[in-house]
Parts: C-alpha cells; structure tokens; sequence
C-alpha cells in the first residue's frame, strides 16, 4: 500500500534517416534539342522545362515512449524509474538526446533507476565497463550512487531475476523478466506474427544460430 506504479509518456519528434533518396531508373533525353538548347540562350518563352528527380523526404513523426514510475502512495513522490531502451535511444537522434537527457536527469536525483537492454544493436548506453554480452540491465539505487549493479546476459543463458529498488532499507520485490518475456510472447502469439527466415543484424555466432535453430523448430 505503500507504493504505487504509474505508467508515464516521453514525446518528442524524430526524423526518420533511414530513407534513401529515389532517383528514377531511366531517364531519357533528345540529345540533338539539349545541344541546341546549350548553345542558344535561355528565354522563358522557349525554354524547355526540365524533368523533376522524383525523391523521397525525411518525415517528422512524433514518437512516444512509455516507461513506469514507482511513487509513493501518500506524497507522489518518485523512488525509482523503469526504462526499457527502444532502437531510437541506442542511435543517434532526437531519441537518445531526449532519453540521455532524462537519463541524466535521474541519475543526478535520489531516484534509483532501472534501465533494461534487451537489444543487441546500437550504441549501449555509458558504463565504466567493458563486456561482449549484448543484453544488460542495469540497477542503479539513488542512495548508493555511482555504486550500480549490472546484469549482462548473452544467448542461451536465460534473462535475470531483477530487483526493483524501493527506500533505503525496504525489502526489494523482484521481477522474473524471463517468465514476464515467455509469458508476453505466448499471449501475444508472436510465434505467428514473427519470420524467423530473416537474417539478423547483427548476426550471431554459429553456437548461438544452432540454439536458435532448435528452438524454431
């Protein structure tokens, strides 16, 4: 009765950069009027309008992210905060700046931070630490700081049991993001909706595809 969960909303506008530029395949052209053209002088009366390059442009798009709050009940106030990372926040673009921002802004606070990873592409998130294990989540208590705690996890291992931070000396629920995953994925039916004839990037090892294979089989 002491806590309580919210579920809050980051917007911002982000431009899609990942358009190419359409260029027509063919384009055909009278050469013996274009030299003509060349050699006498341009009059807006007879001047021959040129062709447009059909192309493609960057779309502004307003993305929201949701991620949750844990507050206590009586004051609001905010004990910890869970993220889970879009693709948007591992590249560069308004998606990183306004989550790096918020990121920040958090770890400067006495509010603790959960901040899950379970992509394997983009840019990780800053850590005083090198690894090679793709998926990672970090527990970061506001009382502690910059003392944190990292899970990082590779295929097949399973994901962790997390704790959720809550006061200083306060018993810390834990979240089974294995079972909390298996369960979305099986109410979801994503094991209709998803092809697994894809190639992944980034691709994985040969020991992690044979795991993959015997699983979508």
């Amino acid at each position: 009765p002491k806590y309580r969960v919210s579920i809050e909303e980051r917007v911002y506008t982000s431009i899609e950069d990942n358009l190419l530029v359409g260029v027509a395949d063919v384009a055909v052209a009278d050469t013996a009027s274009s030299a003509a053209l060349a050699r006498s002088p341009a009059h807006p009366s007879t001047a021959t309008i040129s062709k447009p390059i059909p192309i493609q442009l960057p779309m502004p798009e307003e993305v929201t992210e949701r991620f949750l709050e844990v507050k206590l009940t009586q004051s609001g106030d905010i004990v910890s905060v869970i993220e889970i990372l879009s693709p948007k926040n591992k590249r560069s673009g308004p998606g990183r700046d306004a989550y790096q921002t918020k990121r920040q802004n958090v770890l400067r606070s006495q509010t603790s931070l959960v901040e899950i990873d379970l992509l394997r592409r983009g840019e990780p998130m800053p850590i005083f630490l090198k690894l090679d294990k793709p998926y990672r989540i970090i527990v970061s208590r506001g009382y502690c700081r910059p003392a944190a705690d990292l899970y990082a996890v590779s295929l097949p291992e399973p994901l962790p049991n997390i704790p959720i931070p809550l006061e200083k000396d306060e018993a810390e629920p834990l979240v089974n993001l294995q079972t909390l995953l298996d369960d979305i994925y099986t109410r979801a039916r994503f094991d209709l909706a998803i092809d697994y004839t894809q190639a992944l990037t980034p691709s994985l090892s040969a020991d992690e595809t044979a795991w993959v294979n015997t699983l979508v089989k």
